[in-house]
């Protein structure tokens, strides 16, 4: 989900607001310093809380790379109207592991590969929502001529299927008058004159009126008053008798031949209305209105049309009562009439989107209902009942969840076992609970989240135990660092606890661990630590709120502020260069919401957020922040350069080099030629243009400019040189960087000194890197290679504690046990990543490791499982190739 999907156990939101500056209390000296005798654990809990993890409504296979690989093998044999489908699977898995561009790229594979307009509907509109908020790129391409309404509204009639029989009725006279060549239909006191035959033709019903043992077949006259026709529907259905199509003709009308072709099996005219009616489809209340008829008269092309009206409004057009009663009590018909073979799909992402907005909902219990109704397949089922328990639990509705997990359970979703736990416990079972959890944990691999949840269930070393299993075998998952800080603080163990929950926030930027950190340093008083925990999570989510969600974010901000001295704007820039300076991301982030504040050249500061964000691997908030950066450009030249950064940002590289070259031709800035330089250099591989690059990189340099972006300039003008051959221009540029404090400078020096074959001149410059960075898994990763391997060993066992999810240390690994004849060792330590981080290189490898061992089965599996990841991968194509030639 989208938004944080709370526990059972956190509070409502509705509950009374409590007044923040009780939590302060202890900053007022109304309670004692935290070192103080006087200070007891339950004063610090009453603000230190770790609320449960929750029970997530995702699909969480106990072996993800094998069912990526069976959805892999399905997607190359099956038909095209099973890919969707397929792919949507996928995207539920990458859901799962939280891995954010492989979701939206399993998404945009469904929507390529959809093979009915419904689908195409369906995927389009999600990937429209997914994308919420970047309006503006598709503003700034029709600036740049280009157009990216990729995903805008599609012409529904045109690409929906024509079914009606074109043929004629046989006109063949059985019965009737053969002298009778017209009919008059008599509707009130008009007559309407038409060619019977012609009118026999519409459909059966007519023909066999007309033409055979009926007593009209003899008449000239025929009474049609009682038939819900007018006068003018009736000449409009003669002339499309005569033509076979209908002229101008008024929606209502339309609508009024519409049934009245329906009641009389006029294929050819009910279609001909069905598309018409389709194509004045507008607006929402169009579609509202025009959606009953369309399921009335059973019109797919109307309510396709509707139908995209309402998916393009998403998420707002929930909101409006009757959209989301036409959806919540369709039946298995009407949802056919609506959205064909996609109602699966079509109810996974409305339920999405209830959730997102309010997973309370009765409008998401009731689209999770009909997602229930609408699964073909076992796996969808298993999904569809996990997340309508998931959504029962939060309501409190604990009979009826326990009934949906065990469906999901016994269709092998073994995760919604965690939800039967949670309600074992809350039924005052809590043996029950432990006792499930450890079955689950002796009869499978575990996973971390397994003993996660056990823990919640025993106390004291066991549940100590069980988190640090948790942590070892899943380090992204966030409660366990959390309990421990916690459980540590309560404990008085101040600094231990306060590295417990740094660990985590050195390679995770969870909102919900600076919260507790914020916790942790209002306990001990430390204000200037408290404000800087804060203006990073008000940087990431202006809108959060604290404690439960009851208080503010922004409003504890405030309260905390007056205990710490205000900053001059000279006093910021000293502090944003000290911290940016020892790469301290976070306390730099602080720093620059207090500028914001502050007033000042905002556009520079929005710009200068957004590359943190994005070191910090946070790119939608830096997004944000480079739109911002955008909105408050003080001149055009500074505003293309931001445009710049967003289209380049997004993809879009020859359309943000464009953007640097019309802001240059106004002013020449640094930005602007960074820009350029940094775009080119990425875009191009041909060695050819390093020398436009440099050009660039220097003229910036010319430039004014502060001593932060200059460093970075001199870093990027030696990492150009030494790609060139010319390791003495770029060592110059490496020491100018480091001369005005471009900390990250000293790795650019390091790799000059071992291509100068001085590998311990390196080995020292990285470790000045270490000395001075606040964060730095990555030079520990860097430095490692450029020692033995003894010391190579410790370094990336150091980058695996302060940040495991960077891959490269378990790839090392694994291929040092595999030159030591260490197979099973080898493979079990790719295994150990494989098991929370969906990665190509550890794939790829590991599947090259199988196939070396002999293990045609487990390579196969493993390419497949690449391949969902990067489908057009060369060399993992290759290996898969090669590998499946062996295939027993």
């Amino acid at each position: 989900m989208r938004t944080f999907f709370p526990s059972d156990s956190c509070k409502e939101s509705q509950l009374n607001a409590i007044n923040p500056q009780s939590w302060l209390q202890v900053e007022r000296g109304k309670l004692s310093k935290f070192s103080s005798s006087h200070t007891t654990s339950s004063s610090i809990e009453s603000f230190i809380k770790v609320p449960e993890p929750p029970v997530v409504p995702f699909f969480k296979p106990i072996d993800y790379v094998e069912v990526l690989a069976q959805i892999h093998e399905e997607l190359e044999s099956c038909s095209p109207q099973e890919r969707s489908n397929l792919y949507l699977l996928q995207f539920q898995i990458f859901r799962g592991l939280g891995e954010t561009k492989l979701m939206r790229r399993s998404l945009r594979s469904a929507w390529q590969k959809a093979g009915t307009v419904h689908e195409r509907l369906v995927f389009g509109a999600w990937l429209k929502y997914e994308k919420q908020g970047e309006e503006l790129i598709a503003d700034l391409l029709a600036t740049c001529n280009r157009c990216a309404q990729e995903f805008g509204p599609i012409d529904v009639v045109s690409q929906h299927p024509i079914k009606v029989n074109g043929s004629s009725q046989e006109t063949a006279v059985m019965n009737g008058d053969q002298s009778l060549k017209n009919v008059n239909f008599r509707i009130g006191d008009e007559k309407i004159v038409c060619d019977r035959q012609k009118i026999a033709s519409l459909s059966a019903p007519f023909h066999a009126m007309l033409n055979g043992y009926f007593t009209e077949s003899l008449c000239e006259d025929i009474d049609l008053s009682e038939n819900n026709i007018s006068p003018l529907g009736m000449r409009t259905i003669g002339e499309f008798s005569m033509t076979g199509t209908l002229s101008e003709v008024p929606p209502d009308l339309l609508l009024e031949i519409l049934v009245f072709a329906n009641k009389f099996c006029c294929e050819r005219l009910k279609d001909d209305c069905d598309r018409k009616l389709a194509s004045l489809v507008c607006t929402k209340d169009d579609a509202v209105e025009l959606m009953e008829y369309a399921i009335e008269e059973n019109s797919p092309v109307l309510a396709a049309s509707c139908l995209q009206v309402f998916l393009h409004e998403l998420p707002d057009c929930l909101n409006d009562e009757q959209v989301a009663e036409i959806f919540s009590h369709a039946d298995r018909q009407q949802r056919s009439i609506i959205v064909g073979q996609a109602s699966f799909s079509l109810y996974c992402l409305l339920s999405e989107v209830a959730m997102n907005l309010d997973p309370r909902s009765d409008k998401t219990v009731c689209f999770l209902e009909q997602l229930i109704e609408s699964a073909e397949t076992d796996r969808q089922r298993l999904l569809a009942f996990h997340q309508l328990g998931c959504v029962r639990l939060l309501r409190k509705e604990y009979d009826e969840a326990e009934r949906l997990f065990e469906a999901a359970v016994s269709l092998g979703h073994v995760y919604s076992i965690a939800g039967l736990a949670r309600l074992s416990y809350i039924k005052g079972h809590k043996l029950w609970s432990y006792e499930k959890l450890s079955s689950v944990i002796s009869s499978v691999n575990p996973l971390g989240w397994m003993y996660q949840e056990r823990s919640l269930y025993c106390e004291g070393d066991k549940r100590w135990e069980d988190l640090e299993k948790a942590t070892e075998l899943d380090p992204t998952l966030t409660y366990p660092y959390m309990y421990r800080a916690a459980s540590l603080m309560m404990k008085q163990n101040v600094q231990v606890a306060l590295a417990e929950i740094n660990r985590v926030l050195g390679f995770k930027l969870a909102l919900e661990c600076l919260e507790l950190r914020f916790c942790l340093y209002l306990a001990i008083e430390d204000y200037k630590a408290a404000i800087r925990d804060v203006q990073a999570i008000l940087t990431l989510s202006p809108d959060y709120r604290m404690f439960e969600g009851r208080v503010a974010a922004s409003q504890l901000r405030t309260l905390v502020r007056e205990h710490v001295d205000n900053w001059t704007t000279a006093d910021c820039w000293m502090q944003l260069y000290d911290r940016w300076s020892s790469v301290d991301d976070i306390g730099s982030l602080s720093v620059i919401y207090q500028m914001l504040e502050s007033g000042g050249a905002k556009g520079v500061l929005y710009f200068r957020q957004s590359l943190l964000l994005l070191r910090l691997n946070c790119p939608d908030a830096a997004m944000r922040s480079l739109e911002l950066a955008r909105q408050h450009a003080s001149s055009e030249h500074e505003r293309l350069v931001y445009e710049g950064w967003i289209l380049y940002d997004t993809g879009h590289c020859e359309e943000g080099l464009r953007k640097a070259e019309e802001s240059i031709k106004i002013k020449r800035s640094f930005e602007a030629f960074f820009l350029k330089a940094y775009a080119l250099a990425d875009s191009s591989l041909d060695l050819s243009c390093s020398s436009t690059v440099i050009s660039l990189l220097e003229n910036a340099l010319k430039c004014p400019s502060d001593n932060l972006r200059k460093g970075q300039a001199l870093n990027n003008l030696g990492s150009v040189y030494v790609d060139c051959g010319k390791l003495d221009s770029a060592a110059d540029c490496y020491i100018n960087a480091l001369k005005i404090r471009h900390t990250r400078a000293h790795q650019g020096l390091a790799r000059v000194h071992f291509l100068r074959n001085d590998k311990a001149a390196a080995y020292e410059e990285m470790t000045k890197l270490i000395e001075k960075a606040k964060n730095n898994a990555s030079a520990y990763e860097k430095r490692s290679e450029y020692c033995d391997r003894d010391l190579t060993k410790a370094d990336l066992e150091m980058v695996t504690r302060l940040d495991p999810l960077r891959v490269y240390p378990y790839r090392y690994r694994a291929a040092v046990l595999m030159d030591s004849y260490k197979e099973k060792e080898a493979i079990a330590e790719l295994s150990k990543a494989i098991a929370f981080k969906a990665d190509l290189h550890i794939l790829h490898l590991r599947a090259a490791f199988h196939e070396h061992v002999g293990d045609v089965l487990g390579a196969l599996r493993d390419c497949r499982a690449a391949l969902s990841v990067d489908p057009n991968h060369q060399e993992m194509l290759e290996l898969h190739s090669r590998v499946n030639s062996h295939e027993p």
